[in-house]
């Protein structure tokens, strides 16, 4: 074999080789394109196969599932009150489903107090009968019993703020200027343990609020 052929035949054996090289490089290329277009589909934390998607009951909200157990969060139309709520909020259940006579003593006891610079805020007014039911679940826990628990938060049959005739008032210095004026408008304070919490007593504008009970277990409203 002659230098020249031995140098046609390596000519050849590296185009052969480029060639291969070349065909292999075009392979992963494909694949690799292959790969990217499935890779987000299986990786996808949206994406389940069969064994772990999960059934009704375990992908269910959980504000539907804590309503199911017991446990949830009651909203607006319950009677829970948004920060920063006043009295002449009207579009709030917890405001509007008040008692008409008390709704119209304490807009108009919030209108005089605003003269002297201080603001009512509603912190509860009306409530369903099962926010307070739920209230009166979390009391005993808390403190234990229902007896104790009632000393603060009534049951819904005996409740004021389920009939709608009883609000909370904050902040201190409003329950403050209604401990001081709230008679003139009809509204005292019934509980001794509860400044925050009022109702509507007519007959105080000429006489005076009524003694205060100890707290709730002391008033026979509380009994039935």
């Amino acid at each position: 074999m002659t230098s020249s052929q031995r140098a046609r035949r390596t000519t050849r054996r590296v185009r052969i080789r480029t060639i291969r090289v070349a065909g292999l490089l075009v392979v992963i290329a494909a694949i690799a394109a292959a790969l990217s277009h499935q890779l987000p589909a299986s990786s996808s934390p949206t994406a389940f196969s069969p064994s772990t998607a999960p059934s009704r009951s375990t992908a269910e909200s959980p504000v539907d599932r804590g309503r199911r157990e017991g446990r949830g969060a009651l909203g607006e139309a319950d009677g829970a009150v948004p920060d920063g709520t006043t009295v002449f909020d009207h579009e709030v259940p917890g405001v509007a489903n008040l008692d008409p006579a008390l709704l119209g003593a304490l807009r108009r006891a919030a209108t005089d107090a605003a003269g002297d610079g201080v603001e009512f805020y509603v912190d509860s007014g009306w409530r369903s009968r099962e926010y307070q039911e739920r209230l009166l679940r979390e009391a005993i826990a808390k403190y234990g019993s229902e007896e104790k628990a009632t000393r603060w938060v009534a049951t819904p049959n005996t409740s004021a703020h389920v009939s709608g005739d009883a609000v909370d008032i904050g902040p201190s210095s409003a329950a403050a200027w209604l401990s001081a004026h709230g008679a003139e408008y009809g509204l005292c304070q019934i509980y001794g343990n509860e400044p925050w919490h009022y109702e509507l007593r007519p007959e105080a504008i000429d006489h005076g609020c009524p003694p205060m009970y100890a707290d709730a277990t002391h008033d026979p409203r509380m009994q039935r």
